[in-house]
């Protein structure tokens, strides 16, 4: 299996001399492209209707236990990373924890699964899923990640959906109170003046 993993990386890594337009695109996905994510969110929840907005507190929720389970498999598991191991070529700096699973490909999916696990946001759930292919695809090109690093995010991601639509429905409530609270108090001016759902 290790064997396969660097035969993929080394397909998907940048060469030693890579163009800097396809090097420039790249870093502001691996780095960047993960900040339309909340955005998003920010703005779905601002022109969502009560039940649109419950899918999004579930699909946060998801993205924040996909991250927990990142963090527990890294501590049970360490997985070095391509530039830890001296394979390939990296051109963007990065702790040398472990790489398996990749955080930012577990958050973009949990959050796609979550949002595709319910009907009135599945289409959104596509479009989040989408977001994370120039995400992963980058972060190998830069030699930060594995291509199973990835295929194990895609594994979190499904999980920590499912954890959360379908057995951890008790958290959602209290979470989606809490959110509520705190849209009505930041934009009450707003909602007073029709500008901004209630």
């Amino acid at each position: 299996m290790e064997r396969l993993n660097d035969a993929l990386f080394l397909m998907l890594n940048a060469s030693a001399v890579p163009s800097p337009p396809v090097l420039a695109i790249a870093t502001f996905f691996a780095q960047y492209l993960i900040l339309a994510l909340p955005v998003a969110i920010g703005v779905a929840w601002l022109r969502s209707d009560e039940g649109q907005r419950r899918a999004l507190i579930a699909a946060a929720v998801a993205g924040a236990v996909g991250l927990a389970i990142n963090q527990a498999i890294g501590w049970v598991w360490q997985h070095p990373r391509p530039f830890v191991a001296g394979i390939g070529h990296t051109y963007l700096a990065h702790a040398a924890d472990s790489s398996f699973p990749s955080d930012h490909l577990s958050l973009i999916g949990s959050v796609a699964c979550a949002l595709m696990l319910d009907q009135r946001t599945r289409m959104a759930g596509v479009a989040t899923a989408l977001l994370g292919i120039p995400v992963a695809w980058s972060r190998i090109f830069l030699g930060v990640h594995f291509p199973m690093d990835m295929a194990g995010s895609a594994v979190v991601a499904g999980i920590s959906a499912w954890l959360v639509t379908r057995r951890m429905r008790w958290v959602l409530m209290p979470a989606y109170r809490v959110a509520l609270f705190v849209h009505r108090k930041l934009f009450a001016r707003l909602i007073d003046l029709g500008w901004v759902r209630a």
